[in-house]
């Protein structure tokens, strides 16, 4: 990352949100001698789901960002995928290695509230303040104001609305109201102890069977105290909109839901803590025309809300925060006037982000739909080609996605 910075004064950048995105944006912001604040709606950071599939291109950003190696080190290590029926033969299996060779960097499985945790402490807790919901921003020639709940404001020189998928200043942004859109099915996640009777431990497992799904992911110790290994594990059921989530019933659920299934299956479901375990009914939001007004920046899950098909939700939003502070550097570097340098820096960070990040939303969409039978004639279509798979087209799918980023 530049630190020349030849300009004047370093910004005052104001950050909406202390998820992936926004704590991304602030550390790239600081690494280049900006004064950020990052305000975040919540009294207290308790991530939601259980882990997160870091995949190449998010890793680099977090190596560029100083924090590679912690990520590394937390994670889990994924040398193989596999997929099997829901009985538990092996449809295709595979290394994952040619990948990781040929982008140059493995890819990091990791807990939601390690990763949390790694970026809070880096941005520090000096610059960020909790218990603030902002709903609204003014503009003035000298920059932009945030308004919170409390009757407060804060002035700065660039907003980042990184306030995800259920944003309150989206449609401020794009003039106009951007729905959810439900995907089509319901999600439980969890970290359950990592054992052999469930999945070889460097493997990505997955479950394929009746629209239905169930991975097991490594993902490392995520800095627990014991250093215990854990897998990630979900499950991935077709459901109408809008039904009710009672958490002492998810192993009844579960049970229900996949009658008959693999012993590892089972094994899982007869395991898991209902306590840690998440229920998520998937969404989406559509692909924006523009993820910027004047002084204002959308990143992240509030730019992008995408079904998590492809695990790109958090390496796009790292992706976001690492292009809006390049850009943002060499505009300052070449613009002697701020607000000049501001205006010329999102005008690149649309033009850069954009089609990216609304192509990966559509190809997630289409490939839950195929996961999780919109089409039942397409999921067996699916289901035969795994049955043929010698791992090569899925690397290729991978490979195209990861090496679209900023970092190659």
């Amino acid at each position: 990352m530049s630190h020349s910075a030849q300009h004047a004064s370093p910004l005052h950048v104001l950050v909406v949100g202390a998820g992936m995105g926004g704590l991304s944006a602030a550390l790239a912001f600081q690494h280049q001698g900006h004064h950020v604040t990052v305000v975040e709606r919540v009294n207290e950071i308790r991530p939601i789901g259980a882990a997160i599939s870091l995949w190449p291109n998010g890793v680099k950003v977090m190596h560029r960002l100083g924090l590679g190696e912690t990520i590394e080190r937390l994670s889990g290590e994924m040398t193989r995928m596999r997929y099997l029926t829901h009985h538990g033969q092996t449809l295709t299996d595979f290394s994952l290695a040619p990948l990781f060779d040929d982008v140059g960097q493995r890819a990091c499985p990791i807990a939601r509230a390690a990763l949390q945790k790694t970026l809070f402490e880096a941005v520090g807790d000096a610059n960020i303040q909790l218990g603030r919901c902002c709903h609204d921003y003014t503009l003035a020639d000298d920059g932009v104001t945030a308004h919170f709940e409390d009757g407060g404001s804060l002035h700065g020189d660039l907003l980042v609305v990184a306030d995800g998928t259920h944003s309150r200043l989206r449609g401020k942004l794009t003039g106009h109201a951007v729905g959810r859109q439900y995907v089509g099915y319901v999600n439980w996640n969890v970290r359950v102890v990592a054992d052999d009777d469930l999945a070889p431990l460097h493997n990505w497992d997955q479950y394929v069977g009746d629209a239905k799904r169930v991975s097991l992911m490594p993902m490392g110790s995520g800095g627990n105290d014991q250093d215990t290994q854990e897998f990630y594990c979900f499950f991935d059921v077709p459901l109408s909109a809008g039904t009710t989530n009672e958490p002492h019933r998810y192993r009844d659920e579960l049970r229900e839901h996949f009658t008959g299934w693999a012993e590892p299956v089972q094994a899982v479901i007869e395991r898991f803590d209902p306590e840690r375990m998440a229920r998520l009914e998937i969404h989406d939001i559509p692909p924006l025309d523009t993820l910027i007004a004047p002084r204002v920046a959308l990143l992240g899950d509030a730019a992008h809300g995408m079904a998590p098909d492809l695990g790109q939700g958090g390496c796009q939003a790292m992706e976001d925060a690492w292009v809006l502070a390049e850009t943002m550097q060499r505009a300052l570097d070449e613009h002697a006037d701020t607000s000049t340098a501001i205006a010329m820096a999102l005008t690149h960070y649309d033009v850069a982000r954009v089609e990216r990040v609304g192509d990966i939303v559509s190809r997630a969409r289409k490939r839950a739909a195929m996961i999780h039978g919109l089409d039942p004639e397409q999921t067996h279509v699916w289901y035969d080609e795994l049955a043929h798979e010698d791992g090569d087209a899925i690397l290729a799918g991978l490979k195209k996605t990861v090496v679209g980023g900023p970092l190659g």
